[in-house]
């Protein structure tokens, strides 16, 4: 296992998983419990970094760059629900430490709760961050130009940077940096996203999905964590999604918009203990 520079703490091993179907990069620490996080569209899995030091003390934490993103593999093809629910799968019968604790953000939070309606033998439980069914099409029309938007060539990483706290202005400096360290490759002429732009796309359409019959069916324990002035998850969105499912648990986090994880770190650590240790 080889220890990656652009880890933010040299805590954290960065390795290659082959599950099979696809190689997965992840970043790992920690013992106990299999915990694995799973981050929003055009991201990495080195956002979970300050998360993760907290919860390794407890769970084994694997955070993993999804399929077309980060280090991992790039097809080009296979970008709907089901292709990163069963890349999940695919990895947790890899690990082989058993069924997994699942903590995802956005797409993330799609991902995990599909695979758990699907692989229920392999899922403990679902932490979903700021996802849910019922989201407007014009919410997701403006995530789709976002997102596309985001492929064009950096002078450096200062300018990765800039960029980065202009479109994400309420995630704190510190989490900004992890993203510009860790989320762009050299090329000629500067800087690009890591992040597939033709993956980006597919994955963008593939939000538009109806999620309901997926949350309607997934016997798993699933908290709902919303921001709660999130642009992407609307209180109108959450309140269906409760009566959909009235037995799932909701924790709205006050001042947090769509990146609780990143802007409020603590209470997302309060919320997911607490949530596992009910």
């Amino acid at each position: 296992m080889d220890m990656a520079a652009d880890t933010p703490s040299d805590h954290f091993v960065s390795h290659r998983v082959d599950t099979g179907r696809i190689t997965l990069n992840v970043r790992e620490t920690g013992n106990g419990p299999l915990m694995l996080l799973f981050h929003g569209i055009t991201s990495n899995s080195a956002v979970f970094a300050p998360l993760m030091t907290r919860l390794s003390d407890r769970f084994r934490t694997i955070a993993v760059d999804q399929r077309g993103h980060g280090r991992s593999d790039k097809p080009e093809a296979g970008y709907e629900a089901n292709d990163y629910a069963d890349d999940i799968a695919g990895l947790i019968r890899t690990l082989d430490r058993g069924p997994a604790i699942l903590v995802g953000h956005s797409l993330g939070a799609r991902n995990s709760v599909t695979a758990a309606a699907k692989y229920p033998d392999l899922v403990r439980s679902v932490v979903a961050i700021d996802f849910t069914p019922y989201i407007e099409v014009e919410v997701l029309d403006a995530l789709e130009a976002r997102v596309n938007a985001g492929n064009q060539l950096f002078e450096n990483v200062e300018a990765v940077e800039a960029y980065l706290a202009g479109r994400y202005p309420n995630i704190p400096a510190p989490a900004i940096k992890i993203r510009a360290e860790s989320g762009y490759q050299p090329v000629d002429g500067g800087l690009r996203p890591l992040a597939s732009p033709s993956a980006m796309a597919q994955t963008a359409k593939g939000l538009r999905s109806d999620l309901v019959p997926t949350y309607r069916d997934v016997t798993k324990p699933v908290l709902i964590v919303r921001g709660e002035t999130s642009k992407l998850v609307s209180a109108a969105a959450l309140a269906k999604t409760s009566r959909l499912r009235p037995d799932l648990p909701v924790v709205v986090v006050p001042g947090a918009d769509h990146y609780v994880n990143e802007v409020s770190p603590e209470i997302t650590l309060k919320a997911i203990t607490n949530f596992i240790d009910a």
